[in-house]
């Protein structure tokens, strides 16, 4: 479904990812931890063609396809679907517009599908214009159940969420992913690993000095991350560098 390939990426300027290497096959949901800072919201955001994003090596492959230089719409429309940390506001602009432009399906009914979320109220209010954190979120999946993408990104989907929306959006990702498999793939970053808790994974990696590291199961490595902090692992990855 994906393959990243010695991707270096730099930001204003500033190089933040040297040289990840990433493979999710169809079918795989894929885990990233990492400290604050350590750029997998870059990762995501690259994956999905935002322009201050900039490619200096490496390329991105999508189904096969050569897709580093193709602008984010064209990736959109390719498959892949990206829920934000924090989406922006847009004022004139209603929720429910927004939703049927995403939507793969035309005849999709918003409303059923709002239902599922609680969030028919919404619908004709402009985009994130005074919503909660967990409306912010709710809305973020209603726009990726009607796009379908065959490509899932999830940027911290536990930020900004109480507990009440937390299961509501942790179930919900789950029943995405139920219900497209094995036709899709994953990519989720987590700085908590709340979500863990409601979803199924497969991979889970620790993004470290601008590349993948720690390959292993995501429950292992979030155990590890809570009992140690960041700080030991790095300083584990660090000896191992040596050794």
């Amino acid at each position: 479904m994906l393959e990243v390939n010695d991707l270096h990426v730099a930001v204003a300027g500033r190089n933040i990812l040297q040289g990840v290497d990433l493979t999710i096959n169809t079918g795989e949901t894929v885990i990233l931890f990492g400290p604050n800072g350590s750029g997998k919201t870059s990762l995501v955001m690259t994956i999905m063609g935002m322009p201050e994003y900039t490619v200096t090596r490496g390329t991105i492959l999508f189904k096969g396809h050569d897709i580093t230089d193709a602008p984010s719409y064209e990736r959109a429309r390719l498959g892949i679907g990206m829920s934000f940390q924090r989406p922006p506001t847009i004022h004139g602009l209603k929720t429910r517009q927004l939703i049927a432009l995403c939507a793969r399906e035309k005849t999709v009914d918003i409303d059923s599908l709002a239902d599922t979320l609680n969030f028919r109220e919404q619908l004709d209010r402009d985009i994130n214009d005074g919503f909660s954190g967990g409306e912010i979120k709710r809305s973020e999946l209603l726009q990726i159940m009607a796009q379908q993408p065959d490509l899932l990104l999830f940027d911290e989907p536990e930020s900004g969420v109480d507990l009440d929306n937390m299961a509501l959006v942790g179930t919900t990702i789950q029943s995405l992913l139920n219900r497209a498999q094995p036709a899709t793939a994953s990519l989720i970053i987590t700085h908590t690993g709340y979500i863990l808790d409601y979803i199924h994974s497969d991979q889970g990696y620790i993004l470290f000095d601008g590349r993948l590291q720690c390959n292993e199961n995501p429950r292992y490595i979030l155990e590890h991350i809570r009992s140690k902090g960041y700080r030991e692992c790095i300083r584990c990855l660090r000896r191992e560098k040596v050794s």
